[in-house]
C-alpha cells in the first residue's frame, strides 16, 4: 500500500492502492451521473410511498395512490364486458343448439371460446387444439366422455376424474399392478388389443386367442364386446386407430399393467357460465363435435 499521490501523466490523485507497480487513479465520477443516481434513489422512495411495495405479516403496504394491477385488469374487463352490452346478455340466456344455429351469436360464442380455450385449455390440448399423449385431439369424431354440446358443457364443468362430485368418473384398472393379470397375459390381451387396430406384434410366443379370451373375461365390461369403447365410463374405442398413449406394444402394455386415470380439471367456479357455454360452442365447431 502507497500513499496517495499525483500521477505525474494525467494530474489525478491516486487511491493509494498499487499492485505490481500499477497504481489506481482515483477517477471522480461524472457529475451527472451522481445526480442521476441521486435522483433514482430519490424516485425509489416516491414509489415506495404511493405505489404497493412493501410485504408485511397480512399482505402489503397499499400505497397512497391505492393502485393495484389486478384492480385495473378486473376494471378493463368489466368495461369490456359492459362494451359487449346486450349481445352477451342474449349469448348467456340463449341454449348453446340455438347459438349455432345463428350466425352473429355463433361468430361471438367461437370469439369467445377461443380466447378462453387459449388462456385455459391449450397448456394440455395444444393452441390449435390437436392434442399430445395423454390430452385428447378435440379436432377428430372420437370422443372419451361424449362429443355433443351438452356432453362437452358437462365435461368443461365438471370435468373427469377430478375432485367435482359431478364430474366425470371411470378409473381404468392396472391389472398388473394389483395382480389380476400375470406379465404373459398381459403381453398377449395387448397383442390382441393392438390386432384390433391391424397392429402386430413382433414378440415370440405372442398368442392372440388367449389374449382374446383374456379381454373378454376382464376388459369388455368397460371396453364393450365389440371393444368400441363406452362413453358413461370413459372407455376408448380400441378398433379406431386413434391411441391417446401410443400405440406400441411396450405403450399397451404400459397401459394395461398400471392402468390409465388422466385428470381434467372442473371448470365450474373457475370460469362463468357464458364462457363455459361459449367453449363449448368453440369446441363443438372445430370438426369433430357431434
Amino acid at each position: 500500500m502507497s500513499q496517495q499521490e499525483i500521477d505525474k501523466h494525467s494530474g489525478t490523485v491516486t487511491t493509494g492502492h498499487e499492485w505490481d507497480g500499477i497504481r489506481e487513479l482515483n477517477t471522480p465520477l461524472p457529475r451527472w451521473w451522481v445526480y442521476t443516481f441521486y435522483a433514482t434513489i430519490l424516485w425509489s422512495i416516491g414509489y415506495w410511498v404511493v405505489y404497493p411495495a412493501w410485504p408485511t405479516i397480512t399482505g402489503y403496504t397499499a400505497g397512497v395512490f391505492g393502485y393495484s394491477t389486478r384492480a385495473s385488469v378486473a376494471a378493463d374487463l368489466a368495461d369490456l364486458e359492459r362494451s359487449r352490452g346486450e349481445k352477451m346478455q342474449t349469448l348467456a340466456v340463449t341454449d348453446p343448439a340455438d347459438i349455432e344455429k345463428n350466425p352473429a351469436l355463433l361468430a361471438l360464442a367461437r370469439a369467445r371460446g377461443k380466447a378462453a380455450f387459449g388462456d385455459n385449455c391449450a397448456p394440455c390440448h395444444g393452441s390449435g387444439a390437436a392434442g399430445a399423449k395423454g390430452y385428447p385431439n378435440l379436432n377428430d369424431d372420437d370422443w372419451l366422455w361424449g362429443g355433443t354440446l351438452d356432453q362437452i358443457m358437462q365435461t368443461i364443468q365438471f370435468g373427469a376424474r377430478s375432485v367435482n362430485d359431478k364430474g366425470h368418473e371411470g378409473p381404468m384398472v392396472g391389472f398388473g399392478k394389483d395382480g389380476i393379470l400375470k406379465k404373459p397375459e398381459i403381453v398377449n390381451v395387448a397383442a390382441y388389443v393392438r390386432s384390433l387396430s391391424g397392429l402386430t406384434s413382433t414378440t415370440k410366443g405372442i398368442d392372440i386367442e388367449a389374449g382374446k379370451k383374456i379381454f373378454a373375461d376382464n376388459c369388455v365390461a368397460c371396453h364393450g364386446d365389440d371393444a368400441k369403447g363406452k362413453q358413461d365410463v370413459g372407455a376408448p374405442n380400441l378398433t379406431d386407430q386413434i391411441w391417446l398413449y401410443g400405440s406400441d406394444e411396450a405403450t399397451v402394455i404400459e397401459s394395461i399393467t398400471n392402468g390409465r386415470n388422466g385428470v381434467m380439471p372442473a371448470w365450474a367456479g373457475r370460469l362463468d357460465p357464458t364462457t363455459i357455454k361459449a367453449l363449448a360452442v368453440y369446441v363443438h365447431t372445430l370438426g369433430g363435435g357431434r
